[in-house]
């Protein structure tokens, strides 16, 4: 079976970021010693999908999405995933990924909020090329059979567009780690 591929899309000015106070672009911001777009792309590959980073500074959202849907025409589908989501767990990607076998769109939700990536077959692709601006895909999704998968990541819904959501972040990854570390303690018997 061809896996769909992750579109990482790093393309966005980070304004936000900066009107926010932030003094660097959003992608390279600090999170545990680490800049945002690492933690991403070390999920992605840890997914073990293919993937490609589209980060060649397009005006808007969909003009990344439509330009990396070019770039990868020949596959099965796509999960789109904007790299300030530095908490994705790769486990994430690959439950969309599976869940996109047979259906053409999945948007993962946690807690009630959809998130990211958001999966879309190969039937979208006519579509998802047109897409240019600052919308993103919320039209082609709309125009789809979709389908929620409920993941248990908040880094599904967790971006980093503001030094607030930098700090939220950092918080959650630092309970992430705690958890991690908890679980490998031996327990006393």
């Amino acid at each position: 079976m061809r896996q769909p591929v992750v579109l990482v899309l790093a393309s966005g000015r980070g304004e936000r970021f900066r009107a926010s106070g932030g003094t660097t672009h959003k992608l390279q911001a600090l999170l545990a010693g680490k800049p945002v777009l690492q933690h991403t792309l070390e999920a992605v590959r840890a997914s073990g999908l293919p993937w490609h980073l589209e980060d060649a500074g397009h005006p808007g959202m969909g003009d990344s999405i439509a330009a990396a849907v070019r770039a990868t025409a020949a596959a099965p589908g796509w999960l789109v995933l904007p790299a300030d989501l530095p908490l994705i767990q790769s486990a994430t990607l690959q439950a969309v990924a599976a869940a996109l076998e047979g259906r053409e769109v999945v948007v993962p939700v946690h807690e009630g909020a959809r998130g990211h990536p958001v999966g879309f077959a190969a039937v979208c692709a006519p579509q998802l090329l047109e897409l240019q601006g600052d919308r993103g895909a919320a039209l082609v999704l709309r125009s789809h059979d979709a389908i929620e998968l409920i993941v248990d990541d908040v880094g599904a819904v967790t971006d980093v567009d503001t030094l607030d959501a930098l700090a939220v972040a950092e918080q959650l990854h630092a309970r992430r780690i705690a958890g991690s570390a908890a679980d490998r303690q031996p327990s006393a018997g």
